[in-house]
């Protein structure tokens, strides 16, 4: 890896950290055995601290697995690039502010409708759901703008357009679509656990209602990164939330 690489790698992780350290401004839910046997051992400070070490390592291998291997399938990350000597070419911010912001607005607007579309038919589980997961402000728009980016989209998203383009022998469109469209679903699936343990025998209804809720944004995001580069996705994931916390005001 060359130094210029090195620092653009610093700066994703840096920017990584700021996201994870967002998570320290609010309660994270633990299934109920663990908390107990959490509790017994460790102070609450400690016990936050203690579960930022998963996102850490997360972290360390979606920056270096991107790096290593972004350029190999053409993504781009033009803003850092651009300030760490990589690409000498013009950044237009505006566009990657328009794009972004559009991406987000529209899968906002597109999660609200699903949230109104399936809510009478799990009214009380999704009142059970909204209870345990109540992320702050600072980390909708750190940690889940950027930190779960860098995770889903530079990290994971990049190294399946990578295994697709060798199964697919070259930089193909479907490559990039696999890439786009199995980030979002594993992020999305990655919220079954949480489900599992605030719900009793969840049903097909919430569970496809996180599903879908989960990879709406995901697939939108993944084409910003395509065609607009990674910090184009950033903008969109922070917008998402700024839509959804209007919509908890005035909509739900």
């Amino acid at each position: 890896m060359n130094r210029k690489k090195l620092y653009l790698a610093l700066v994703l992780f840096s920017l990584g950290i700021m996201g994870m350290l967002s998570i320290l401004t609010m309660d994270i839910p633990l299934p109920p055995e663990i908390q107990e046997l959490m509790n017994e051992r460790f102070s609450p400070a400690q016990i936050k601290l203690l579960i930022l070490i998963n996102p850490l390592i997360l972290l360390i291998i979606a920056v270096a697995v991107g790096t290593l291997l972004y350029q190999k399938v053409n993504l781009r990350v033009p803003v850092i690039e651009n300030w760490v000597g990589i690409s000498n070419e013009t950044v237009d911010y505006t566009e990657i502010l328009k794009s972004g912001a559009i991406g987000g607005i529209v899968s906002g607007l597109v999660v609200v409708l699903v949230v109104l579309l399936f809510k009478p038919f799990m009214a009380s589980e999704y009142e059970q759901l909204t209870q345990v997961l109540q992320p702050s402000l600072a980390a909708r728009f750190l940690y889940g703008g950027i930190t779960e980016e860098i995770y889903l989209r530079f990290g994971l998203m990049t190294l399946i357009v990578w295994i697709s383009s060798k199964v697919l022998k070259g930089n193909k469109p479907a490559a990039y679509w696999i890439g786009i469209i199995l980030a979002a679903i594993i992020f999305a699936v990655g919220h079954f656990p949480v489900v599992f343990n605030t719900i009793e025998n969840p049903g097909i209804i919430i569970l496809t209602y996180v599903l879908i809720g989960n990879s709406v944004g995901g697939l939108i995001f993944g084409w910003l990164y395509w065609k607009k580069g990674l910090e184009s996705a950033f903008v969109a994931h922070i917008f998402i939330h700024v839509v959804l916390v209007i919509a908890n005001i005035i909509v739900f």
